[in-house]
């Protein structure tokens, strides 16, 4: 660590930043015990990734960064764990069954169509990803082109079939 402040002197300026880290927790997360954890997760985060701080940048703001960072990461996870706890008190055994059947199995006459009058680059990317589930990397590999091309032609290639496909209700309106 060239030009870095010693670990005890950055360590002194991360615990000076703590009551305003702690009062933002409490905002966020409106319950004193969950504030402690978010700011307890928050500080183990910090001195984890002490020496990814850049000396002479902002670290209350980096601070603060971690923190919401954190918080929305739990966040997410609790509403997760919600929605699997209340699938699983409407029915206990449900994760022991396999998914269901996708409703539509095939797809329309006139999607079809709309897919295959897409120019070639297009329609295949937009098979290769929508309809095959392929990665944008397995797709680019599969077309030997650049991911990001693959990224553009998805891209237009969506946006000229949902043209295609608007046509008729346009011409019945």
């Amino acid at each position: 660590m060239n030009n870095a402040l010693p670990a005890s002197q950055l360590r002194a300026e991360i615990a000076a930043h703590l009551p305003a880290l702690r009062a933002r927790a409490l905002r966020l997360c409106r319950n004193g015990a969950d504030a402690n954890d978010l700011l307890q997760d928050v500080m183990e985060r910090a001195l984890r990734f002490e020496a990814s701080w850049q000396p002479g940048s902002n670290l209350r703001a980096w601070l603060h960064q971690i923190l919401f960072s954190v918080f929305v990461t739990r966040t997410r996870s609790r509403r997760r764990e919600r929605k699997a706890l209340e699938w699983l008190t409407t029915d206990p055994c449900a994760w022991t069954r396999p998914d269901a059947p996708p409703v539509m199995r095939a797809l329309t006459a006139r999607v079809v169509g709309a897919i295959e009058g897409l120019p070639a680059p297009f329609a295949d990317a937009v098979k290769l990803v929508d309809l095959g589930e392929l990665t944008y990397r397995e797709a680019a590999e599969a077309l030997d082109v650049p991911v990001g091309t693959i990224m553009s032609r998805l891209s237009r290639g969506r946006r000229l079939l949902a043209a295609a496909l608007d046509e008729p209700r346009l011409a019945a309106a």
